[in-house]
């Protein structure tokens, strides 16, 4: 596996992880209302969920990519249309505003079910595995290690990753509210999203096998 593309990827993962979205924006909030232990654990159970998904797409997409050019084009073009079409519904977003004034109160559950809480929201949302199909195969080489193999590190990463910033939002929670009530920050972080998910689409849709 190419160092370039290990760090165009990382620098990929770790843009879309700090775009505000359904996990991110779940973790600040359980943080600020529960306490950022309960932030934390969740961010453990979201970050293994990617697990399942990332073994999904890799038995799936190197099955296709070993058996058929004609399935592999077909699987490409689709991955860059949901791609486009996440940075369509992007563009549709409204900003959300955080009114915790009144319900911030520091409530422990137990570790374990708080992670199972996470991982089981991250594994039954299809959208994640849509997105992992259409997003892994980019940073794949077509020399080195077998193609499974190198979805599997890929997505190794991504659960590091996420982990890492989403652990970051728990614990940093008080001081991000007052940037998600922002007009500014949403605008920045929205276009942000659209330009980084409309350049994966192209990506995608330009790649060879």
């Amino acid at each position: 596996m190419e160092l370039e593309l290990l760090i165009s990827f990382l620098g990929a993962s770790i843009i879309l992880s700090l775009m505000p979205g359904p996990d991110n924006l779940f973790v600040l909030t359980e943080s600020l209302t529960k306490g950022q232990k309960n932030g934390i654990a969740i961010s453990i159970g979201l970050s293994l969920g990617v697990l399942v998904h990332t073994l999904a797409a890799a038995t799936g997409v190197s099955i296709i990519i070993q058996q058929s050019a004609l399935a592999f084009s077909v699987l490409k073009y689709l991955g860059a249309a949901y791609l486009f079409y996440l940075a369509f519904m992007a563009i549709r977003e409204k900003p959300l505003t955080l009114d915790l004034k009144n319900d911030a109160v520091t409530v422990q559950r137990p570790t374990i079910a708080l992670i199972k809480k996470g991982f089981f929201m991250n594994v039954l949302n299809p959208k994640v595995s849509l997105f992992f199909i259409a997003f892994l195969p980019q940073f794949v080489s077509h020399t080195g290690f077998a193609v499974t193999l190198q979805m599997i590190i890929l997505g190794l990463l991504f659960m590091v990753q996420a982990l890492v910033v989403f652990s970051l939002i728990a614990m940093l929670s008080s001081q991000l509210t007052s940037y998600v009530n922002s007009p500014k920050f949403w605008g920045i972080t929205k276009w942000s999203k659209i330009t980084v998910l409309s350049l994966l689409g192209l990506t995608l849709a330009f790649s060879k096998k």
